[in-house]
């Protein structure tokens, strides 16, 4: 059975039902409710909805461009994502007044980002957000003069950055050492830096709970993995659960333990966010998890203002008439090899193609408006 749908169609009519009229930022309008929580098993499928078409390449090239510690739309434009265009596009309008010799619209303004690499390193960036956050907490560039001169006579200068904290290695070496730690968290609300970014975090930050795997749920994920008549050639003459087959979960490299992780939002756009949001933390989980050799378990949502844009009711109506399928399964890419000994460095070599979804049936996609 298909949880997550219902539970989020749950969510849809709660706002409808029971939230407050809002204004907000963007002019549009909202119904509003405040402090709600959704919660998925993974071993249940992955949390990608059914009730509406989701758009699973867009997910994972912005989760990896957060993981590689980009702040840059190029890297989303060179995959055809365009979740940001508009906070880039708005951020350089109010910044640069435009450009007196041009007629300026968005469809100019991402062509020469795609196109033109000088203008993307200038107006492509979209301030210290997630990714920044996530691998370079407080790192800056800092002036530094030089002991020598141009032909002008001035003194030379560069810029030399100093790293700041990165959050998502500090995580994955706790995970492998401390598993048990109260502090496995990554924060993205960075006080002294909000003004700076174009948008401050809607999802500001998470948390990780490992714990241990018994004896019977090993087993049975070595049932799982090597196959039920291998197994049950493995198991003849052993106590059930009594501390048997270490070698066999040892060879295979069966978990010792289950990992979950939670989230916390204080802004949510329900019916087109919420969606990408739990899709993408869902993957963070499958990634981390396979990164320390931990079985996914639960995902779960801490919702803060959760709202619907007025101009997303009758869409939300008609996502909650539909009903769901089955949720689909995620398939990871590389070979162990690649998987074991990970580190941080090597986001750098994951592409969005390579992550694929299998047997994902879903209704037609529900178009509606993003408000910036």
């Amino acid at each position: 059975m298909n949880n997550l749908d219902t539970r989020y169609q749950a969510l849809l009519e709660d706002i409808l039902h029971c939230g407050v009229e809002k204004k907000d930022r963007t002019g549009t309008g909202t119904l509003s409710v405040f402090g709600r929580q959704i919660r998925h098993n993974m071993s249940e499928g992955f949390p990608l909805l059914t009730t509406k078409k989701m758009a699973w390449k867009t997910i994972v090239t912005e989760l990896l461009w957060f993981l590689r510690g980009e702040t840059n739309i190029k890297f989303l434009l060179d995959y055809d994502c365009h979740i940001w265009d508009g906070d880039a596009f708005k951020n350089f309008m109010s910044t640069s007044h435009g450009d007196p010799d041009l007629i300026w619209n968005k469809e100019q303004f991402i062509n020469l980002i795609k196109t033109d690499s000088d203008f993307a390193k200038k107006w492509g960036g979209l301030g210290p957000i997630y990714g920044k956050q996530w691998r370079d907490w407080n790192g800056r560039d800092e002036v530094k003069i030089l002991n020598e001169r141009d032909e002008n006579g001035y003194l030379k200068f560069t810029t030399e950055h100093i790293s700041g904290i990165d959050q998502i290695t500090n995580l994955i070496n706790e995970l492998k050492t401390n598993p048990d730690s109260r502090r496995l968290m990554v924060n993205a609300w960075n006080v002294g830096e909000l003004d700076k970014m174009v948008l401050p975090p809607c999802h500001y930050g998470f948390q990780v709970y490992t714990r241990k795997l018994s004896g019977e749920e090993r087993w049975k994920l070595l049932e799982n993995k090597v196959g039920e008549e291998i197994f049950k050639s493995m198991v003849d003459g052993v106590a059930p659960f009594g501390g048997g087959l270490s070698e066999e979960l040892e060879s295979n490299n069966i978990p010792v333990r289950t990992i979950s992780l939670m989230w916390n939002q204080r802004s949510v756009d329900t019916f087109l966010g919420l969606p990408f949001n739990i899709a993408s933390y869902g993957l963070l989980l499958e990634i981390l998890g396979r990164i320390v050799n931990m079985v996914p378990e639960q995902l779960i949502a801490n919702l803060g203002d959760t709202h619907l844009y007025q101009n997303h009711i009758e869409q939300a109506k008609e996502q909650i008439s539909r009903t769901s399928y089955e949720l689909p399964k995620l398939k990871l890419p590389k070979t162990d090899d690649f998987w074991n000994g990970f580190d941080t460095t090597l986001f750098g070599h994951l592409d969005p193609t390579d992550f694929t979804i299998e047997d994902y049936k879903s209704h037609p996609t529900i178009k509606a408006p993003l408000s910036n």
